[in-house]
């Protein structure tokens, strides 16, 4: 046994040295660390057998292949535990170090598939390669006829680059279902993710049962419901029901964990305060250090925060919860005690971000704390709020991480930091030694507009495909020995429902599981668009929905003097740009677009649309000459 697995590390070894072999035929994501072709092709035969390892830890992966395998492709799937077999599952006896525990090594031959790895993880994330490696109809959930069930011969050596290959799901602004967590988990791991970070609380609800303080559920649960562009809705009136909303109880709780964890994922929750703590002033408002608490309601999406000084916000209702009040502790400690028992994954996060400083400035419990304690400055004021949430948290057997705002006032040496605006207090924090999990609005707020706001919700910011896949979770400026890795982050203020969550989620969600999965080197924009292209057709089966932003034209708008230009550009190549001023709808035999279009002057819409071929790419773009000539430079 010694001796066969020093073989196979050779042979991975020869994988990584030879890996440059045609990496593009294979439509993996993530990129894996190593891929050479072999001779020849397995075909699935009508009637499989899996060969799996003993052990009831591997269930999820023998069921996840028996589905795949089977629902899509009319073949009987069988497992086995001895005897001959078409695919065979492997647990190494003795550790290869080179894949540590979630890595694995896949060999496709003529004859037979084995995946081989040190734990159940890399075995899981083994078999997702191999699904990948079937035509995209695998990804159907009925049968799918004459098509050509065979995959290339291949030898695969994988392993992933950070230990925190994250996603954060916001159901604070907008209440998904356990069933919608879970059908997000699974989505996520097909793309080798492995952690959820789940934002439970916010302004606008609080969505975890915490049994000693029931009235956050009762009533910070719930609020007026609202449908259009979130944070311009007119405030709630008093007679209007509050009926939207909902919250998980414990068990549940405890359900969407163990589910996560089957599929090798842990869940991170988020309490966020002292700031988004609108729905617990609501429910208890002697939280509160500010008059006139118990006349606020939860928040529907109307504006509360003004922003046109930049952050931190001038907040036109106190949604902090109040620092200098001790009823806040003897709350959080409640809340933290009945946290860490549901959540067995030793970080809790606090948020602490967007906290704004005007009612505490001016208020007088907040004086006489900084006046005893010896605070000079607000951000000072949330440092001794952290601190003493830290010890709290500590108590319960946890250890505290947030986001980057309470680097601001000062840390301790065990709390841990998530790295929003930007990458530069992520880079701070770990030459201080804090581990760091580094999510930079830059490359991987998947909340933001991907295409033409004309094709979008509106956000105030666009994160395009092509600069999420520029993401690098390890900046050669940072000390990588603290950075545990990276996540993109989903708030949901503009999301309402479990369909938009795909869309905003998928492609940008393959940028960032390569980013975080793969070898810096390895990463390839031409290739990728090539493979997400591909994974569209298997959305596209599996029913899932995506944005197709990366065939819509870049638009930009200069002036010069009294004139106004269009220029147009696409993020990926071999596409051609059709327009028309004229308020009809541009096809292929309109003039293609090769230079900066002057805007006629009486004008009303323009309208655009992308072609590869003779075949239309884009989604069909309309927009107002009056709103083309508010962007101009």
């Amino acid at each position: 046994m010694k001796r066969s697995l020093f073989t196979l590390s050779l042979a991975l070894f020869g994988i990584i040295l030879y890996s440059q072999s045609s990496p593009a035929k294979f439509n993996i994501i993530p990129e894996p660390v190593a891929t050479v072709e072999k001779s020849g092709n397995f075909t699935l035969p009508k009637s499989v057998n899996i060969l799996r390892p003993a052990g009831s830890e591997n269930d999820i992966t023998v069921n996840f292949l028996k589905e795949k395998l089977s629902k899509a492709t009319g073949s009987r799937v069988t497992v086995k535990s001895s005897g001959k077999s078409d695919i065979q599952l492997v647990l190494n006896a003795i550790a290869d170090p080179m894949i540590g525990n979630e890595g694995y090594i896949l060999s496709v031959r003529p004859k037979k598939i084995t995946i081989r790895a040190n734990k159940p993880a890399g075995l899981f994330y083994g078999a997702q390669t191999l699904i990948q490696l079937f035509p995209p109809q695998i990804e159907s959930p009925t049968k799918v006829i004459n098509v050509a069930w065979k995959i290339p011969a291949v030898e695969i050596g994988d392993y992933p680059r950070v230990g925190w290959r994250g996603l954060m799901l916001d159901v604070a602004r907008h209440f998904f279902t356990i069933d919608e967590v879970k059908q997000y988990i699974d989505a996520m791991v097909r793309y080798k993710y492995n952690m959820l970070h789940w934002h439970l609380t916010d302004d606008e609800g609080w969505r975890i049962e915490i049994k000693s303080l029931p009235k956050l559920t009762e009533t910070g649960a719930w609020r007026v419901e609202k449908v259009g562009n979130f944070g311009e809705f007119s405030p709630a009136l008093p007679d209007e029901p509050k009926t939207y909303g909902g919250f998980y109880t414990q068990d549940q709780i405890r359900d969407i964990v163990n589910y996560a964890a089957e599929r090798f994922v842990q869940v991170i929750p988020e309490i966020d305060v002292p700031g988004h703590s609108l729905a617990a002033v609501v429910a208890y408002p002697e939280l509160s250090c500010t008059e006139g608490a118990d006349k606020y309601t939860l928040r529907a999406g109307e504006p509360f925060m003004d922003w046109s000084q930049g952050a931190p916000p001038i907040a036109l209702i106190d949604n902090t919860l109040c620092p200098a009040n001790e009823r806040v502790y003897e709350f959080m400690d409640k809340v933290m005690t009945e946290v860490a028992q549901l959540f067995p994954y030793p970080y809790i996060h606090v948020g602490g971000d967007e906290a704004p400083h005007n009612f505490w400035q001016k208020n007088p419990q907040v004086q006489e704390l900084m006046k005893r304690e010896g605070l000079t400055t607000i951000p000072q004021v949330q440092s001794y709020f952290e601190k003493r949430l830290e010890k709290i948290i500590q108590s319960r057997g946890k250890k505290m991480m947030g986001w980057d705002e309470i680097l601001e006032g000062g840390i301790t040496p065990t709390t841990a930091l998530m790295s929003w605006r930007g990458t530069k207090y992520g880079i701070e924090a770990s030459r201080s030694g804090h581990y760091v999990v580094m999510s930079p609005t830059t490359y991987a707020y998947i909340d933001y507009m991907q295409g033409d706001i004309s094709t979008e919700p509106p956000v105030y910011s666009s994160l395009r495909l092509n600069k999420a896949y520029q993401f690098d979770p390890v900046p050669p400026e940072a000390d990588a020995r603290y950075i545990l890795g990276g996540q993109a982050n989903l708030w949901t203020e503009q999301v309402y429902n479990i369909r938009q969550v795909e869309y905003m989620t998928w492609p940008r969600g393959f940028a960032i599981a390569e980013s975080v999965w793969s070898p810096k080197e390895k990463k390839n924009w031409e290739n990728f668009v090539n493979k997400t292209e591909n994974h569209f057709q298997r959305l596209d089966y599996a029913e899932t929905k995506y944005s197709p932003a990366i065939y819509d034209p870049i638009v930009s708008v200069t002036k010069k003097e009294d004139k106004y230009f269009v220029e147009l550009t696409t993020e990926i190549s071999g596409l051609d740009i059709y327009t028309s001023f004229d308020n009809s709808t541009p096809d292929r035999f309109y003039p293609r677009y090769k230079a900066p279009l002057l805007v006629p002057t009486d004008a009303r819409l323009m309208r655009i649309i992308t072609y590869r071929g003779k075949v239309p790419a884009g989604r069909l773009m309309t927009i107002r000459v009056e709103d083309l000539k508010k962007r101009a430079k």
